[in-house]
């Protein structure tokens, strides 16, 4: 299969390891190992301090989907597969699809989520977001059909920060349902919700034509331990995942199993924190947004660490991006890296240094567009 270059993630090893600041990531501030141990009962440190890094289960150790399976009404353990969150899409995308099947994505979304299935020979269609950030039923109403065999969701949205009520989930359902559609659900930022009024259910605890997608890498700021799992009631599906992980990791690293389990069991401990960040971070970017109302047009997320902006400063995002980076070594993410038009950026709300890195691109807008 030939497959075009991870824009994004091509970007991203131009600059995230050279650029002082980075202003669009996606994921919260890594969590240190010091940091998960110290919240480990005896029997979580007995487990660490005994591990071996021999070869773990095929579809994770039972330990640990046991613990994933707790975050889930209707999910138990043998209904989850444990692998890295790429992987899982990849996966997915190879046992689901065959040349000539309709797909529906949302957009703008990150480039693995479309990018495998247009390689494999898919025919797209997209449900856009429109200018307000906001996805709307009646525009997936619009393109859904019998002949759509795969609708891929993503919430909340990643870049956009979006979240849909409980009504509209469930609504989204329903047309699926009607027409018999697979729905695979990236859940990458699930508990990353601003407010826990606006909260919403897995899409595999409503609805069981579907995969849900989960893992250490946004919500728990744990990005490193490559760690994620799928969720489904189709035990067909769990067997071909399996059978298809064979070809690539066979296993997940033990390390990573252990380090997950540990703060799986003290969720909150990771999950609370990063919610706190954002939720400051948010409310220092919307003062920011208000001083440069003409540059600017900032629709506030509701879910998630990223949202999505649109800029009008005369030149590309992408023109913008590069010489931000280049003059004042802040790296901002353009939607270009979206395949989304040239008109805006990606800023992400999960860091610590958030506010000393926006006080530099305030000072350095100032100077050039004020």
């Amino acid at each position: 299969m030939l497959i075009e270059d991870f824009k994004l993630e091509r970007y991203f090893a131009k600059y995230e390891f050279t650029a002082k600041y980075l202003l669009s990531s996606s994921d919260c501030d890594g969590y240190s190992l010091d940091y998960i141990l110290s919240l480990a009962t005896p029997d979580e440190q007995k487990l660490w301090n005994n591990l071996r890094f021999g070869y773990t289960e095929s579809s994770g150790s039972d330990f640990l989907r046991e613990e994933i399976s707790m975050q889930y009404s209707t999910i138990s353990a043998d209904k989850i597969n444990v692998m890295s969150p790429g992987e899982a899409n990849f996966i997915l995308m190879n046992i689901l699809l065959n040349s000539g099947d309709e797909v529906i994505c949302q957009r703008p979304s990150y480039q693995s989520l479309y990018q495998v299935a247009v390689s494999l020979g898919a025919d797209f269609k997209f449900w856009d977001c429109r200018s307000d950030n906001k996805f709307y039923i009646q525009d997936l109403e619009k393109i859904i059909s019998s002949k759509t065999k795969l609708l891929i969701l993503n919430f909340p949205h990643n870049p956009t920060g979006f979240v849909p009520t409980n009504a509209e989930l469930k609504q989204i359902i329903e047309l699926a349902t009607n027409y018999n559609i697979f729905i695979f659900s990236d859940e990458m930022y699930r508990r990353l919700i601003h407010d826990e009024k606006d909260e919403i259910p897995s899409v595999c605890d409503l609805y069981e034509n579907s995969a849900s997608l989960w893992g250490m890498s946004k919500s728990f700021g744990l990005a490193g331990l490559r760690i994620g799992w799928v969720c489904t009631h189709r035990k067909d599906l769990l067997d071909k995942i399996a059978s298809f992980k064979d070809y690539l990791s066979i296993c997940n690293n033990a390390a990573g199993e252990v380090l997950s389990f540990i703060a799986l069991r003290h969720w909150r401990d990771f999950i609370t924190p990063n919610k706190s960040k954002i939720n400051r971070n948010k409310e220092i970017f919307k003062k920011f947004v208000a001083k440069y109302v003409d540059l600017f047009e900032y629709y506030e997320p509701k879910g998630g660490s990223t949202v999505l902006v649109r800029q009008n400063t005369g030149m590309s995002s992408y023109e913008l991006a590069e010489k931000i980076v280049n003059e004042i070594g802040i790296m901002l993410v353009p939607s270009e890296m979206f395949d989304y038009g040239e008109q805006h950026l990606r800023i992400g709300l999960g860091r610590e240094n958030f506010p000393e890195a926006l006080k530099i691109f305030d000072d350095y807008l100032s100077e050039k567009f004020l």
